[in-house]
């Protein structure tokens, strides 16, 4: 079979089972100044694994020696619902998160796009990744021309704005290739200008120190108090740059039925939250990808977002976890008491 044939059949396939883009790049060592002169500032913050894995990025014939190249796609999860930005007592969560695990979702179907290869290609060598390996996924979503790196560096895409998944499939196969994704981003700092925190320091580059994602789901240890107001009521990621992007305005609803946002994922109430036990936050989240940040660090999120509330209400509940087993869930307590106004008690919690 000629390489034209079993790029038909991979794109054809791939349409089949729902994915919204496919395209497909030469697979060769990526320039890597850009990926090491983020790591050098240290842009990574404590994701060591990117550090840890730079060469194997930077090349991903060092994860199959082989690969000839590699079929990106990409898989819609928008739903149209409103996030409570304005809703200080709730919980706002990024809306890839609001329905189920989409490592999950996306790799059952790479799975059964790769099967299918293997029925006319018996002997294929290839490797799957959904967010979990040493690939840069965003780059080859560009370089196959699934859409363009836009300057909060999401991919993004004409069709379907930045609210998709991106998923690769490394073959030993040579396929016909695609051009890369040409930039629409145009003169637009709409992203740049609404991040609250000033994670995007320059078009196209990301300090992930500074990101409310990063802040709420990577980092494990305390949040720099600079960044816990302007997190508002942000418990798990953040939608800014891409809620203010033009190209999402007319983001077309996702198909995906495993995508639609649970209902306690919309709009959680904080006091709810604030009194999970962790098996209760283990069967809340089971099958999700609010698990990532584990009870721990959710918590933590959940406490300073009822520091940002303004809400007395949450008084009683932020006096009670001062006396949390956990240095780290006390700390934010406090941090949360006093931003809701200062109080005779502060010093109640003096191993701080």
């Amino acid at each position: 079979m000629d390489k034209r044939e079993r790029t038909r059949r991979i794109k054809d396939q791939a349409r089949a089972l729902g994915f919204e883009a496919v395209g497909i790049a030469p697979l060769s060592a990526l320039p890597g100044e850009a990926l090491e002169a983020w790591l050098a500032r240290q842009y990574h913050g404590t994701m060591a694994y990117m550090e840890r894995t730079s060469e194997r990025r930077i090349d991903p014939r060092k994860v199959l020696s082989n690969a000839r190249s590699v079929v990106s796609l990409s898989l819609n999860y928008f739903h149209d619902y409103d996030l409570p930005y304005e809703r200080p007592e709730r919980g706002t969560i990024s809306r890839y998160a609001a329905g189920e695990n989409y490592h999950e979702v996306l790799g059952k179907r790479l799975e059964q796009l790769l099967d299918y290869v293997r029925g006319f290609e018996p002997e294929v060598e290839a490797k799957i990744y959904v967010d979990t390996g040493p690939v840069m996924d965003k780059y080859w979503a560009v370089h196959s021309g699934v859409g363009w790196l836009g300057k909060h560096t999401n991919v993004l895409s004409r069709d379907l704005g930045s609210w998709f998944f991106l998923g690769e499939i490394l073959l030993n196969l040579e396929l016909e290739y695609d051009a890369p994704g040409a930039d629409f981003c145009g003169s637009c700092t709409r992203c740049i200008d609404a991040c609250p925190t000033d994670a995007i320091v320059e078009p196209y580059l990301l300090d992930s120190r500074r990101c409310i994602s990063y802040l709420t789901i990577e980092l494990r240890e305390d949040i720099p108090e600079e960044f816990r107001e302007p997190m508002g009521n942000l418990i798990f990621g953040c939608d800014i740059c891409q809620d203010v992007c033009p190209w999402n305005r007319k983001a077309p609803v996702s198909s995906v039925e495993e995508f639609k946002p649970r209902e306690e994922n919309r709009a959680p109430q904080l006091l709810e939250l604030a009194r999970l036990s962790p098996e209760e936050f283990q069967k809340r989240y089971r099958g999700s990808p609010i698990k990532r940040a584990k009870w721990r660090g959710f918590l933590r999120n959940v406490v300073v977002a009822m520091g940002n509330s303004g809400d007395p209400e949450m008084i009683p509940e932020l006096e009670n976890l001062l006396q949390h087993d956990d240095p780290m869930i006390r700390r934010h307590a406090k941090w949360a008491l006093n931003a809701l106004g200062p109080s005779p008690e502060d010093a109640r919690c003096p191993d701080l």
